[in-house]
């Protein structure tokens, strides 16, 4: 079977009859996605789980492309002075996904230039860093199952074209600086058009789609596609925080991403699909993520009546930051003298709100088993 051969540029369209459908679930979806960003912002933990829960995405996003890496490998692996190959990438991952956060949050919107630079972050030492970091690929490239052309399902664009639909890819994303709409000749006269001003969430699942269609890198397309999806939720301002992390849904039906994915390519493209799976996706870690923060405002509640003083909550709290923590690091990050942060978590571990491992005589480190369960599941 030949392989698909590169992709329209946007905007996409689909059936009239399929836009109806789309929009009704989007605004399930919506509603699911806002509740969630309500019950966020009262949460007492709300700013240390958003360490935790980049860590998440980091790991489940490298797994899709096939690492076997767990997210409490990377917690138990924390301290450790050398990381292996596959702790590298998601670390990567993670310092990538907080740059461009914070680029965002300083009010630079999604570009080009962005991609760039966050990839040179996600390939630092890490598997095909001996390709170009930081630059397009100069060479054709493929998307298959082997490292064999004849096995290739997908063919993306040439790179010569690479910057120019880089360059539409940007316009979708942030509408024209003059306010000009975007061409859709290339779209069958009849359908309901996507345009550049839709709902962002079918637009981020728009964007990342296209992206990887583009596959402007050598390596790394997958991870800095799905760092994107967080980024542009942030730059559209659906969530107060950067919480939209759907990786782990992604990974759990990871033959059918592919797929549906390979499906918005060449010349007769089926958004529909992906589409209703990307809006699925979402809910799913909307609904998941709601649960997960009920449970860890209880766990916190609950830990902080045990606690006692005003050193023993501030400590105790940032444990949902770091579920790994050693006394240097509480020290540096709650402002106190380390030996104040040694009795501090030596009392937290006599409440049985942290575990030390009583054969550690130096660097000893502390860990919140409560909140390592609710993110390993």
């Amino acid at each position: 079977m030949a392989p698909i051969k590169g992709v329209k540029k946007l905007p996409v369209s689909v059936k009239t009859e399929q836009a109806a459908e789309i929009f009704m679930k989007l605004a399930t979806v919506s509603s699911e996605i806002s509740r969630l960003d309500e019950k966020f912002k009262h949460t007492i933990v709300r700013s240390d789980l958003i360490n935790t829960l980049a860590l998440k995405e980091s790991v489940q996003s490298t797994r899709i492309e096939g690492t076997q890496v767990t997210f409490t490998d990377m917690v138990n692996e924390t301290h450790k002075s050398e990381q292996k190959q596959e702790h590298i990438e998601v670390l990567n991952y993670r310092k990538a996904l907080y740059i461009g956060q914070e680029r965002i949050r300083n009010g630079y919107p999604l570009t080009t230039r962005l991609i760039l630079d966050l990839h040179k972050v996600l390939m630092e030492g890490a598997r095909g860093a001996n390709t170009d970091r930081g630059e397009f690929r100069k060479v054709p490239n493929w998307i298959g199952p082997t490292k064999r052309f004849e096995d290739a399902v997908y063919v993306p664009i040439d790179a010569g074209e690479i910057e120019s639909y880089l360059m539409n890819w940007e316009t979708y994303a942030n509408k024209h600086p003059y306010g000009e709409k975007m061409d859709v000749s290339h779209l069958p006269v009849g359908d309901f058009v996507l345009d550049e001003s839709i709902h962002p969430l079918l637009k981020v699942a728009i964007l990342h789609a296209q992206f990887e269609s583009i596959h402007p890198f050598l390596d790394g397309n997958g991870r800095l596609g799905r760092i994107i999806i967080a980024l542009y939720m942030m730059q559209s301002e659906q969530l107060s925080s950067p919480i939209f992390f759907v990786s782990e849904e992604l990974e759990k039906q990871r033959a059918k991403y592919y797929h549906l994915l390979n499906e918005t390519r060449g010349n007769n493209p089926k958004w529909y699909n992906w589409l209703n799976f990307f809006l699925d996706a979402s809910q799913r870690m909307a609904e998941k993520l709601s649960i997960l923060l009920e449970q860890a405002d209880q766990i916190a509640k609950a830990g902080i009546e045990k606690c006692e003083g005003s050193t023993e909550p501030l400590v105790y709290l940032m444990t949902f930051r770091h579920p790994n923590i050693t006394a240097v690091q509480a020290a540096e990050h709650a402002k106190i003298a380390p030996t104040t942060a040694r009795r501090t978590l030596n009392s937290l571990a006599e409440k049985e709100l942290l575990f030390k491992d009583p054969s550690q005589k130096r660097n000893v480190e502390y860990f919140n088993y409560d909140v390592l369960d609710l993110f390993d599941k």
